[in-house]
């Protein structure tokens, strides 16, 4: 497996070094053009999930403990949380979000019967597997409803609620939009209230805490040993990235307002890694002073986190059907709604008795990839070289409006 991924990440970035050289200056133009600030909120909250808000407190013990984990022993903790959730991994959303947005138009690969039943396969399972997450960390930020640190029928019902509520969100784009937005303030507004209880705190120093955003300098001196996986943790993190990839590419391209693309490739790897940079240079410094964190504030950070997975589950639920042509105009709501509400309860109950794992999705991503490569030099070789633009119906849609 390891030697699979270590592949994946190697051909992921040859990539993307070719389409900066080949296709750097073309204007990217999606269905669904919007803004540059609307676009990049549901980037970020669309390729981001509730393990930003809930891993980093649970992970910085165990990066700091290089006796037991000695490969980590090269920087902190704060640049290795960093370096596995910012900068250069967005890249892998980068170069999927070009291939749907310019080269899948002319190629049609995910197309093909076969690839398309697969790709969809892949985007319900890491849909189930992002519902999961919640409920398997939810007795960590709420140990009040937990059995002695287990999993509870209330948290099982905070998580089909969840479900139910982005199954209902997907029903129309405005509410994506919507969602968007709204938890990207949100999340800023946490930020600024996590930077305050900890500076002001008892065990707080404004002037070092603001000194702790120094170390983020050991994620990008560096950078280099972020690229292959550094142990099965980290590898793990990163089947993680490769299962979203195609989805929230696929996804994404859609609302690309006419970028070049080296702006999308800055945009995608900046914008993003500046809030996750000061969120966490928060939570670090909370961690490293031991500042207890106030349970109105805990409540609020799970409220985020749960926004979070409604606004991933959406997106994901309204790209499947939409593929699948499982949408409410053809289905009626109600099948829509209980339809995927049993799919992806099921598909939960799976990754609870470790029958699923997302390991193996991010593998089965790699193998669309590299067949997707292979595809198009067999088939398509001469158009993709003849591509110089967004395909024209987008270009005249976004040029009317």
């Amino acid at each position: 497996m390891t030697l699979w991924l270590s592949a994946g990440i190697l051909f992921t970035f040859f990539c993307i070094a070719c389409i900066l050289v080949k296709w750097g200056n073309v204007r990217c133009i999606g269905v669904t053009p919007v803004s540059t600030f609307t676009f990049i909120a549901i980037l970020f909250t669309s390729g981001l999930d509730v393990g930003l808000i809930m891993f980093p407190l649970t992970e910085f013990a165990g990066y700091a403990d290089i006796a037991t984990s000695p490969e980590y022993a090269f920087t902190n903790p704060l640049a290795i949380e960093f370096g596995y959730w910012a900068f250069l991994i967005w890249g892998f959303y980068f170069l999927t979000c070009f291939y749907f947005c310019i080269i899948e138009p002319k190629v049609q690969f995910f197309s093909i019967p076969i690839i398309k039943f697969i790709n969809n396969l892949v985007i319900i399972g890491t849909c189930a597997f992002t519902a999961y997450l919640l409920l398997k960390n939810l007795p960590w930020y709420i140990p009040q409803l937990a059995d002695e640190g287990a999993l509870t029928s209330s948290f099982y019902l905070i998580v089909l609620v969840v479900i139910s509520a982005a199954i209902y969100s997907s029903t129309h784009l405005r509410y994506l939009r919507l969602l968007s937005l709204s938890s990207t303030w949100l999340f800023f507004a946490l930020i600024g209230l996590v930077w305050i209880s900890s500076m002001f705190s008892e065990k707080g120093n404004p002037s070092e805490f603001l000194q702790t955003f120094a170390l983020l300098n050991g994620y990008f001196a560096n950078i280099h040993q972020f690229v292959l996986p550094l142990n099965d943790y980290h590898e793990f993190y990163l089947y993680w990235w490769f299962a979203w990839s195609i989805m929230i590419g696929q996804f994404t391209a859609r609302f690309v307002g006419g970028l070049r693309t080296y702006q999308v490739f800055l945009a995608m790897l900046v914008f993003p890694s500046i809030p996750i940079a000061v969120w966490f240079v928060g939570l670090y410094y909370t961690h490293l002073n031991g500042i207890s964190i106030a349970p109105w504030l805990n409540g609020l950070m799970v409220t985020v986190g749960i926004l979070f997975v409604v606004n991933s589950l959406d997106s994901l639920i309204r790209l499947y059907t939409d593929n699948l042509n499982l949408t409410v105009n053809r289905m009626g709501i109600t099948p829509y709604f209980v339809g995927n509400l049993v799919i992806l309860s099921g598909l939960i109950l799976l990754f609870t008795l470790d029958f699923l794992q997302i390991q193996w999705v991010g593998a089965v991503v790699i193998g669309l990839m590299f067949s997707c490569l292979a595809y198009i030099c067999v088939k398509h070789f001469s158009t993709l070289r003849q591509i110089n633009s967004s395909p024209k119906e987008n270009i005249q849609s976004f040029e009317a409006s």
